[in-house]
């Protein structure tokens, strides 16, 4: 029986506009596949590795890798997007966001799938090698939770944290190729990514809350359920706090702490303006993430490059 879905109040995940609709026809899908026309998640994935190479002092010094580590998030952020889609058509062709992707509608087979995630992957493994050994090993860490991610969400009702894990984890590969110094700088700068993420995909998961009900998907969105507005101001409080710690552990002083005030009123202006029952408002308070995390990488880069 084919599903049936109500009209959405925001648009499709899959889109055939921008860029995307100046592509020959057969290679669209796979346009779309990768998420080309929805660059907002390379931003997001990105931000965490600008902040690594920003807090550890490496912006002039080792300045190559701002650029190597945006194409390694576009080549492996594309082939991560290809194989949730592969794993997860069934519940995504039972979704009115996501019943038009390609892989769920049939545009595109699971072999050819494969095949274009592969692709991808040799992008990504290019810029690998083009990464200091130790940077190497902890990149090629990642590679267990990203494969375990999309089935989180039919096993923990906090598939976002797992999420962060992924997300975040630019910011020890960035760290790591810099060089930084030990201590609780890092850790405290990738727990703080890692709150960050399970606040504004909670944000994102809120578009889907009915449709996820009725197929059983698990999300954070859902385990907060009328409370979602304060538990997404409090992963922004706590990603604030512990990104504040990260400076403080570089640069002692009160007056870095001011750096992080920019992003701090954003992210709030976000908690205080959302409606949670509006898909269209979550889809752009989502998307708004990416000039809080370029005002988040504007403290990293003052605070790393004086400390």
């Amino acid at each position: 029986m084919t599903a049936t879905h109500p009209p959405a109040t925001h648009p499709p995940d899959s889109q055939h506009s921008g860029l995307v609709a100046l592509l020959p026809r057969a290679a669209r899908p796979y346009a779309l596949l990768a998420r080309f026309d929805r660059p907002i998640g390379i931003w997001l994935q990105y931000w965490p590795c600008a902040f690594g190479v920003a807090l550890a002092g490496g912006a002039v010094s080792h300045w190559p890798l701002f650029l190597w580590l945006m194409l390694g998030v576009i080549a492996m952020r594309s082939a991560g997007c290809v194989y949730n889609d592969i794993v997860d058509r069934d519940l995504d062709v039972r979704v009115a966001r996501t019943a038009s992707r390609p892989v769920a509608s049939g545009a595109v087979s699971v072999r050819a799938a494969l095949v274009w995630m592969v692709a991808l992957s040799l992008v990504g493994l290019f810029v690998l090698v083009q990464l200091p050994w130790r940077a190497q090993i902890v990149a090629l860490a990642s590679l267990l939770p990203v494969a375990a991610y999309p089935f989180m969400k039919r096993i923990t009702w906090w598939p976002q944290a797992w999420l962060g894990i992924v997300f975040s984890w630019g910011a020890l590969v960035a760290w790591t190729a810099v060089g930084g110094p030990p201590g609780l700088a890092l850790p405290l700068l990738y727990s703080g990514c890692i709150a960050w993420v399970i606040g504004y995909d909670t944000i994102y998961a809120l578009q889907d809350i009915e449709d996820d009900a009725l197929v059983g998907v698990k999300s954070a969105a859902r385990a907060m359920g009328a409370h979602v507005r304060a538990g997404v101001a409090l992963c922004y409080g706590f990603a604030l706090l512990l990104w504040a710690g990260a400076l403080w552990a570089v640069r002692p002083d009160p007056l870095v702490l001011l750096a992080l005030l920019p992003a701090a009123l954003q992210l709030t202006g976000q908690i205080v303006t959302l409606d949670p029952g509006n898909g269209g408002d979550a889809l752009a308070k989502f998307r708004s993430n990416r000039f809080a995390g370029l005002l988040v990488f504007a403290a990293m880069l003052v605070v790393g490059s004086a400390g």
